[in-house]
């Protein structure tokens, strides 16, 4: 008898373990943020880094992003019950990358929307990023497989029950990025235009010039609460000066390091300016953003002797 009480409570400890607990955070009328941590992917975190958030309207639940897994996205549904008897009726990605897409499937029966760039992206990389998830968290990646959008959105409005949702297209993260902000609430669901107190990732980035400009732009919106892709949320513009400090350091330390012919290794070795010593992640990131932006920089000041 007590072998099998072992067993069982042995099953109901892996259970657990591989359980993600979701709180959501009421953050304006019928509007729930559900904030990841600031690290990087885990086994330990089981890749909750990444804010999902979804509006409560007349009409139905409206989702943003779905999270790391399809474990996540169930959690994510199970939180969201707790909060309403509405049912989900629309999902919105606003982009491809694997925290914010993997937990598409358990939102299989809901209309999920994204934009066109964004669906190609998925349909390039997503083998290959649940893969690399696997790696990185292990068995919180069960039965997750890759889920595509269903419909395709643009820069236009979308009412659902009595939310205008305004929908913005910009390309500075992964050259597909959506940005939603609900008119009715002043929110603006910022994806991953937007870090906060967590370096910012580039493994897509066109251009950090690019970002720049569109950070711009999208601090000029009539926004009134913030929701960053990561990081908590907002009421004042830190987290655009953060951005906007942040971004034009690694542009400007890059031009610099090619100027002045640095190699790559020394480049990763550059010093992280003190202003920026309580953002998460900022020498992980730096390491990721030399290997995928350095040589562009390198191609910008040198050209090859022979053309």
């Amino acid at each position: 008898m007590r072998w099998m009480l072992l067993i069982c409570a042995g099953v109901l400890f892996s259970l657990n373990l591989w359980a993600y607990e979701l709180k959501p955070e009421k953050i304006a009328e019928n509007t729930y943020l559900v904030e990841g941590l600031t690290d990087n992917f885990s086994v330990e975190n089981g890749g909750n880094v990444v804010n999902a958030a979804f509006v409560v309207t007349e009409a139905g639940v409206v989702v943003i992003d779905t999270g790391p897994s399809f474990s996540y996205g169930r959690a994510l549904r199970s939180a969201i019950a707790e909060v309403t008897e509405q049912p989900v009726v629309q999902v919105f990605l606003t982009h491809h990358h694997p925290d914010h897409a993997l937990g598409n499937q358990a939102f299989a029966d809901v209309p999920i929307a994204a934009l066109a760039g964004t669906q190609k992206l998925l349909q390039e990389q997503g083998d290959h990023m649940a893969e690399n998830m696997y790696r990185e968290v292990g068995d919180w990646m069960r039965g997750t497989e890759v889920q595509f959008a269903t419909h395709i959105v643009g820069a236009e409005v979308i009412n659902i029950g009595g939310h205008p949702f305004q929908l913005f297209v910009f390309t500075g993260h992964t050259g597909a990025d959506l940005v939603l902000l609900d008119q009715r609430t002043g929110v603006l669901f910022a994806g991953d235009m937007l870090f906060y107190q967590r370096a910012l990732a580039t493994p897509n980035s066109p251009s950090l010039k690019t970002w720049l400009t569109d950070l711009e732009r999208l601090q000029a919106l009539p926004w009134r609460v913030i929701v960053p892709g990561h990081g908590p949320l907002a009421k004042d513009e830190q987290p655009f000066v953060q951005m906007h400090d942040y971004l034009t350091w690694l542009d400007r330390s890059l031009s610099d390091a090619a100027r002045q012919g640095l190699d790559m290794n020394q480049v990763l070795r550059l010093p992280i300016p003190e202003q920026f010593a309580s953002v998460n992640l900022t020498r992980y990131e730096l390491i990721r953003t030399v290997s995928h932006l350095y040589p562009k920089y390198e191609q910008q000041q040198w050209q090859r002797i022979d053309q």
